[in-house]
């Protein structure tokens, strides 16, 4: 969850009124935000108290004063949502005069790109310093640490449209970078960012790439490198009075949400407030052209009922649409065939609006969770645990008071662990193993078939504690299973290792006897637990045994084989006990 901060004084400013920390408090609440924190800068000279805010993640339009400020009017209905408007000069048409122009070099590196220009703005050091962390916390969050998305605002005056955006070896860029005193190349930006704090953390996006992108004006002036860093030539300053915003992704969905939020904050300083002029982005490849930006205003009903039904609440039809235009989703009550139906106004600031169900979250919100009354489900039964994960939680207890440590391992696992690693054949283990289809690393392959070896890198990672190192872990395991509905199973198991000096058999085989006297399973043959000599590749030679259950195998303990402690890089003995808990239910 994002957090901003916010001058306290000049949030009541734009608010038209003073509260106490209290009141903002209780109104933070009830807009679904959260006032993490009230603090002085001590950077600041004139003391000045700052707001640190929760935003919620989706919330894109919340991520600065302008669009915290403006939500927060119409909340409390001294304001009405603007009305955002995109337009395109007629002299822009001419293709003569394409605004960016996007080169076929592009689609290896990062292959889309979205600009806007807003004319006649007014900036003051608040209004440039809100632009500048707007742009970080987009960066951070939706952008995903530029990697999606790189954001870039210009100084239109100090360029000559058209622009183009290609990508050209690094050797052939070079550029006064911002706040910089000389000009580099792409390769000795590289270099030189590295000692960057800030920077720093985004050179991997481009350092081995054979080519960057770049975007130019008609005389070659380098206006951005994105996604590191703006050229100096057309930086902003409280001075400018036309931006010019450029937006490269590799998801042009998520441009497409960053320039909209960026727009709409920044056209409330333009003399114009709200209105944005359109560009055209002109593919090379393809001959498209498209406008940008589209601030598309999207339609969709909800039912009333429906609405009331999920809140467990009771608003009238005139009532709830009042409730979600304190939200900025203006809203109209039309006619349906079995009751009322709204008719939400989507603006283009709330792109988390992405099903019914956030409608009725908004609807909720301005209702306020608190005036929602507390009661039962309707329901005629009792909740109770789980018996398998009541029994689970009862080992669990039984075996950390004898001594072991619990561990809590990955539910995937590579498939070597399953099986070289283990000493287990492919063929013998591959049948019952559940395959990821496309895994994005080798260790995380496929979901584990046990516990063992989760249980002995573990051990590995912790190998310089103190001895003896005895740990367990009561997971769910997958195997796959034709029989079953999923065409594979969960089970539960028990597994603990112990590792020491010594191997400690007989500190597993009690073990393996304090659990059976917990679950009162008698030592029988037939009617309780048993052990039986057995021969697994896993465990030395001679040194393990199947554990028994009224006759049935239901697992395996022993000490492991060398090779197996060796595969983990562990260099001393243990014993391992592993087995079912699902019969004994």
């Amino acid at each position: 969850m994002p957090s901003i901060s916010i001058k306290r004084d000049l949030l009541y400013e734009k608010l038209g009124q003073k509260m106490s920390d209290e009141e903002f408090s209780i109104l933070c609440f009830q807009f679904g935000i959260e006032l993490d924190e009230i603090v002085v800068d001590p950077n600041d000279s004139k003391g000045e108290v700052q707001y640190k805010i929760d935003i919620p993640a989706n919330r894109y339009d919340l991520l600065c004063i302008e669009g915290l400020s403006r939500a927060l009017l119409i909340f409390l209905q001294k304001a009405q949502s603007p009305r955002y408007l995109a337009f395109l000069p007629s002299s822009s048409k001419s293709s003569s005069e394409e605004t960016i122009l996007v080169k076929d070099s592009t689609q290896g590196i990062r292959p889309f790109v979205v600009t806007a220009i807003i004319r006649d703005v007014t900036l003051d050091q608040v209004a440039y310093d809100s632009l500048i962390d707007l742009q970080e916390k987009l960066h951070h969050n939706i952008c995903r640490k530029r990697t999606l998305v790189a954001i870039g605002v210009h100084d239109l005056d100090t360029l000559q449209p058209p622009f183009v955006y290609s990508a050209e070896p690094p050797a052939d860029i070079r550029f006064k970078p911002l706040n910089q005193a000389k000009e580099f190349s792409g390769e000795e930006l590289m270099i030189h960012y590295q000692a960057d704090n800030h920077l720093k953390h985004y050179l991997h996006i481009l350092k081995d790439e054979p080519l960057f992108p770049v975007i130019r004006d008609s005389k070659g002036t380098v206006v951005s490198l994105p996604p590191i860093i703006n050229g100096d030539h057309s930086k902003i300053s409280v001075a400018t009075k036309n931006l010019f915003i450029e937006c490269t992704a590799t998801d042009l969905t998520k441009a497409n949400i960053v320039l909209d939020i960026l727009v709409t904050m920044l056209s409330e300083h333009a003399k114009q407030k709200f209105i944005v002029e359109k560009t055209v982005v002109h593919y090379e490849k393809t001959n498209d052209k498209k406008e940008y930006p589209t601030l598309n205003y999207r339609k969709q009903k909800v039912d009333v009922k429906t609405v009331n039904d999920y809140i467990g609440i009771k608003l009238s039809a005139e009532e709830m649409a009042k409730s979600l235009s304190r939200m900025c989703l203006e809203s109209t009550v039309v006619g349906g065939s079995d009751g009322k139906l709204i008719e939400v106004e989507i603006p283009p600031i709330r792109h988390d609006i992405i099903h019914e169900c956030d409608i009725i979250e908004d609807v909720a919100i301005a209702y306020g969770y608190d005036n929602i009354e507390m009661k039962l489900a309707p329901t005629s039964t009792l909740a109770t645990q789980f018996p398998l994960n009541k029994l689970t939680d009862q080992l669990r207890e039984s075996v950390a008071q004898a001594g072991f440590t619990e561990g809590l391992t990955f539910s995937l696992c590579s498939v070597e662990d399953e099986c070289e690693k283990i000493r287990q054949k492919r063929e013998v283990r591959e049948p019952i193993l559940a395959r990821i289809a496309n895994p994005k690393t080798l260790e995380f392959q496929a979901a584990r078939a046990s516990l063992l070896s989760g249980l002995l890198k573990t051990i590995q990672a912790n190998k310089k504690m103190p001895l003896p190192l005895k740990i367990f872990e009561i997971s769910d395991v997958i195997m796959l299973d034709p029989t079953d509905d999923t065409g594979a199973k969960n089970e539960r198991r028990f597994c603990a290792v112990n590792y020491n000096k010594s191997p400690g058999f007989e500190v597993i085989h009690g073990l393996l006897d304090r659990v059976m006297q917990v679950l009162e399973v008698p030592f029988h043959p037939t009617n309780g637990y048993a052990i039986r000599a057995a021969d697994d590749p896993t465990y030395f030679e001679g040194r393990s045994a199947d554990i028994l259950y009224k006759g049935k195998p239901i697992g395996r303990l022993g000490v492991l084989h060398p090779e197996v402690l060796g595969n983990f890089e562990l260099n001393l003995p243990a014993a391992a006990i592993e087995f079912s808990i699902e019969h004994f239910l």
